[in-house]
């Protein structure tokens, strides 16, 4: 697949048409979708231990289930303010788990492939790592998150092991 440019713009392509269904949650004033085929589980908020030199949306580090997990911010990560966090979304990339500290979850929704769009051109080099693509609810803007992409890889290798639950 050739590069995005201006000329040449790389939509994503969305060939399903079956609706998929999103677990739905608040980061801040932001709205947010995760794959729930990525969802482990959501959970109150549990105690984070800092991690000194981590990106700025990873929070640091709790024990899920015995292991540890990388926890990030969801309002960091999708560009505003540190948030106050009320749940944690656990869930998996790859062979690891990550937890998502949210503001709230706001449930499960069904949403047809034709409701999601790319990015904006001025917006895909900014947000393509974290944001899969964009949508509204209600009116209001709401972020399809690309779960794969939350974590850099090589912080991810250095925070948990692979395998097990973390």
């Amino acid at each position: 697949m050739a590069p995005a440019t201006l000329e040449n713009p790389v939509e994503p392509r969305i060939v399903d048409t079956q609706p998929t269904p999103w677990l739905l949650c608040r980061a801040g004033t932001v709205l947010c979708a995760l794959p729930l085929g990525q969802v482990v589980e959501v959970m109150r908020l549990l105690p984070i231990e800092t991690v000194a030199g981590a990106v700025p949306p990873v929070r640091g580090l709790c024990i899920i289930r015995g292991a540890p997990v990388p926890v990030v911010d969801a309002g960091s990560l999708l560009g505003e303010h540190a948030m106050r966090a009320e749940r944690l979304v656990a869930i998996r990339i790859g062979e690891r788990r990550v937890a998502l500290a949210v503001g709230s979850v706001l449930g499960i929704h069904r949403i047809e492939a034709q409701a999601l769009h790319g990015l904006p051109p001025l917006l895909r080099d900014a947000a393509s790592e974290t944001i899969a693509a964009i949508g509204t609810l209600d009116a209001q803007l709401m972020f399809f998150l690309n779960t794969a992409r939350i974590v850099p890889q090589p912080l991810l290798e250095g925070l948990a092991p692979a395998g097990g639950a973390a």
